[in-house]
């Protein structure tokens, strides 16, 4: 056997040696070997050989198992923090005490923490797997295998060796494999070698003598990850997955890997900073109480409560449920997100670029007019134009179909398809905008050869020499072309969208025909499209530039076709620039360009990643929405690709989101989504920074002046894990619609700006509490002033102290979270959502209750009057109206609160 399959618990390899032997040796034997037929396999055998060999997927560096999962949730930055501290509260508080001193209470306390943090985490994580395996299978990938003797449409994952696949124009290859059968097939290889240029593959045609080195070359090999671009034939798969070329490129540059977002980044920064607050706080904690109590071991449980309290272990996971409810609430609009960390970019997109066809217009194009050269509808023109869109093997596009539609309607296309039979074909690409069928007349002229091509009207113009007008040849002057390309701006202008038709009798090329043949043309017609604009396309633009998106088209369409549509749905056209009016330009020059214009028109797709490119240089979040061949190099460029469940598998594959109705309405609605997630994962950021920064002051004046610390470590605790449990309902919370109207791209300047006007404001009332408690509420409670009292008096001082703290901290850090969630009055001018309000006032209600419970004396807590419940909550709506007077000084200087 010359050939060597890896099962599946093995690591992959890349066999080039296979590869130049399969490229080789004869159809037959490759069959053979592969114990394949030209019926294909049957069900039976595919499975045994999947079961075998494992499914047609790229082994990810990530295995997403629910160990992993379990794992990731664990090791956290934050869970890993709170398991050191747990670690160095167990060697403090149990193994370096007396037995009679022992005491695990915070150890427990912490690694309950721990244990939310990680199996909440843990649980979205799975749920977050889920629901984008559940949202893919409605867009997934399939091709089209023969199984069984009969032709099959099959998910791509479920290819294996042997499996005989039909090939057709758009589909991705789904595996490597040997040509068997091909027909006018060529093929797109920029996602291997980068040649952008598509190359004819040929089944009976192998390796070159003196090449067999080039094995990307081999006509009669396809690989994993390319694209049919026009054509058609049948290859027998070789090699699946990881064992593709493209799997050993993808594994070589991790390309399995999911780009890091902006908001990713800022993510990470956060932590890093977080932690980085904690290393330095939680050592001064420690020196000022132990220089100020002089019991060391105190400050140092009491440094590493403070530590736990200033480490926000719930952000993995409100990051992760803010991304699996809005992935789930966009699916239920029609948006697919297919990478789920894409979400944030979808929201903070600012600039849209899309093609006009099908997401403007309705997607219907008609064949309105089939002109000679004198304005004249004839037969002639339409029989020409119907025999290069029948025989053409490419993807049928609209224009395609609205000639056989009207062909069908007009004339005896049965006839047609008798009288000519096709000889050959060039395919069409984006920098000759041409295509061409060779035709043999079976009836008429013996079997004359004819070459029909239609293109573009300057590009049909540069290749050909004459015309026809009235059934005379006359040379194309150049008044002829002044006047052709005066009727095709006039009919431009109309509204149509103008193709040219020309031919060329009894081409003889050297071999096969190639775009070399194209000269020489004698021009005969003008073919005229309308598709008229969606009615909902004016609307949906819009609300888009309401919501601070500007779109931009970048289309391959002429000019005066283009601004028509423009107009119709409510675009500024006053400025429209061609790609040869990019050509030549300096960087600035076309950073300039880009920003000033919102149409671009007759671009080659290696332009329109260039338009997006320019763009992000100038700060942008640019969202590319396409769905053909050509859009794929500016969708994997854009920061978030947009593609529609109909589109070609290369765009699907490219897609960060797909759409499943191509509706600009529909990704209005998933745009607010996003700015939605992303409005309530910078709440939970920016008020927890706040609430830590004020918490750190606090902390710090009170360690400072109390002769005891101002806290005890368990209290310290108790309090961050009911705050940091009833942030969970954040992913939960409304947003206010000024925030869903402007796109928001993640910085993390403002921050330190945040975090010094709000948390001091809460550090204030704070130290008013301190005093209140220790000069007023303790001693009118114990019958005197701390160093007045006697141990027992000072033990119960000190105890309500700690519980009247504890008490006004948790309601002030469950109130900021109202109060900092938007600019207005909370509870009277803007209220939070049923599941914040409830979570957050529980919360704190079940704390208030703890001196009150049959825990209390574990806690080491006091019970405060009610009289001091009422001073509290006299000290919170102060807390609420300072808030609000320091919102406004803020926002004077800045757009948004949060």
């Amino acid at each position: 056997m010359f050939f060597r399959r890896t099962p599946k618990h093995k690591v992959a390899h890349v066999d080039l040696q296979l590869v130049k032997t399969i490229a080789t040796v004869k159809r037959t034997d490759v069959l053979a070997k592969l114990h394949a037929s030209e019926e294909g396999l049957s069900e039976a055998e595919a499975a045994k050989r999947r079961e075998q060999y494992g499914s047609n997927e790229i082994a990810s560096n990530q295995q997403h198992s629910k160990l992993t999962f379990l794992a990731e949730a664990f090791l956290t930055p934050f869970t890993v923090v709170l398991l050191i501290l747990a670690t160095l509260s167990l060697l403090t508080d149990d193994i370096f005490v007396p037995a009679g001193q022992k005491d695990l209470s915070t150890v427990i306390i912490m690694l309950t923490m721990v244990l939310i943090s990680g199996l909440t985490s843990f649980v979205q994580n799975v749920k977050t797997d889920d629901a984008v395996n559940s949202l893919l299978h409605m867009v997934s990938v399939t091709t089209n295998i023969r199984r069984d003797g009969q032709d099959q449409e099959l998910p791509t994952k479920d290819v294996v060796l042997g499996d005989l696949i039909n090939l057709a124009a758009g589909d991705m290859v789904p595996a490597d494999m040997r040509l068997v059968r091909s027909k006018d097939l060529f093929c797109s290889s920029s996602s291997l070698n980068g040649e952008s240029n598509p190359v004819e593959k040929l089944a009976n045609v192998g390796p070159k003598a003196g090449h067999e080195d080039e094995y990307l070359d081999y006509p009669n090999v396809l690989y994993e990850g390319t694209t049919i671009v026009s054509g058609s034939g049948q290859g027998v798969v070789f090699a699946t997955g990881s064992h593709t070329i493209f799997g050993k490129l993808a594994a070589d540059i991790s390309n399995n890997k999911v780009k890091a977002t902006a908001f990713d980044t800022g993510i990470k920064d956060i932590s890093k900073l977080l932690i980085t607050m904690t290393a330095v706080i939680a050592p001064l904690v420690f020196l000022i109480n132990g220089l100020t109590k002089g019991n060391w071991l105190d400050a140092l449980i009491f440094a590493i409560a403070t530590a736990v309290g200033l480490t926000p272990e719930m952000l993995p996971v409100i990051v992760t449920s803010n991304l699996v409810k809005g992935s789930l609430e966009m699916s239920k609009h029609g948006t697919i997100v297919k990478k789920m960390n894409s979400i944030q970019n979808f929201g903070s997109a600012d600039v849209l670029c899309t093609d006009k066809t099908g997401t403007l217009t309705q997607d219907k194009v008609v064949l309105e007019r089939h002109y000679d050269l004198g304005l004249k509808e004839t037969q002639r023109v339409l029989e020409l134009s119907y025999l290069n869109a029948y025989y053409q093997t490419g993807m049928k596009d609209l224009i395609d179909k609205a000639v056989m539609d009207a062909a069908g309607d007009e004339l005896d296309v049965s006839e047609i398809q008798r009288d000519y039979n096709k000889i050959d074909e060039i395919p069409f690409d984006f920098s000759r905008r041409r295509m061409s069928v060779v035709v043999a007349n079976s009836d008429q002229k013996h079997g004359e050869h004819l070459l029909v091509t239609k293109g573009a009207a300057e590009e049909m113009i540069a290749v050909s020499t004459a015309v026809e007008v009235d059934g005379k040849v006359l040379p194309l002057t150049e008044d002829r072309k002044t006047e052709i390309l005066k009727r095709i701006d006039e009919m431009n202008t109309d509204g149509f969208r103008v193709i040219m038709l020309g031919y060329k009798r009894n081409p003889a090329p050297v071999g096969e025909f190639s775009v070399k043949d194209e000269c020489d043309l004698t021009l005969i017609g003008y073919l005229a499209f309308l598709d008229p604009p969606k009615e909902s396309a004016k609307s949906a633009l819009a609300h888009l530039k309401r919501d601070g998106i500007t779109v931009k088209i970048l289309t391959g369409d002429n000019e005066a076709v283009t601004r028509a549509v423009g107009l119709q749905v409510g675009l500024n056209v006053d400025t429209v620039y061609t790609g040869s009016d990019l050509e030549g330009k300096t960087p600035a020059e076309l950073k300039q360009m880009v920003e000033t214009c919102n149409i671009f028109v007759k671009l080659s797709p290696e332009w329109k990643t260039k338009i997006i490119q320019l763009l992000q240089a100038n700060g942008h979040v640019v969202g590319y929405m396409g769905d053909g061949i050509n859009d794929a190099p500016a969708m994997k460029t854009a920061d978030v690709s947009i593609s529609v469940d109909t589109a070609v598998d290369i765009a699907k594959e490219s897609a960060d989101v797909i759409l499943l109705h191509k509706d600009l309405g529909v990704l209005e609605q998933g745009v607010r989504i996003g700015r939605k997630v992303f409005a309530n994962t910078m709440k939970y950021i920016k008020i927890t920074l706040s609430s830590n920064f004020g918490n750190i002051f606090s902390i710090l004046i009170a360690s400072s002046f109390l002769p005891f610390l101002p806290m005890l470590p368990l209290q310290l605790l108790i309090l961050d894990l009911l705050y940091g449990t009833s942030c969970l309902s954040i992913p939960f919370d409304d947003v206010a619609e000024p925030y869903l109207e402007t796109p928001r791209s993640w910085s993390t300047k403002k921050l330190p700006k945040f975090m010094f006007y709000f948390g001091p404001t809460s550090s204030i009332f704070d130290v008013l509490t301190f005093a209140l408690l220790f000069f007023v509420v303790c001693p009118g409670i114990t019958g005197g002033h701390l160093a007045s009292l006697n141990p027992a008096g000072q033990a119960s001082f000190i105890a309500l102290f700690h519980t009247g703290w504890f008490i006004e901290s948790l309601w002030t850090q469950e109130l900021v979270i109202h109060a900092l969630r938007d600019k207005h009055l909370p509870f009277i001018r803007q209220r939070a959502a049923t599941a914040v309000i409830v979570s957050t006032i529980g919360a704190a209600i079940l704390g208030t209750l703890l001196p009150y419970s049959g825990v209390a004396r574990l806690l080491q807590f006091g019970v405060m009057p009610m009289s001091y419940l009422l001073m509290v909550g006299g000290l919170l709506i102060g807390y609420i109206l300072l808030t609000t007077v320091v919102k406004h000084y803020y926002l004077r200087h800045e757009k948004f609160l949060v």
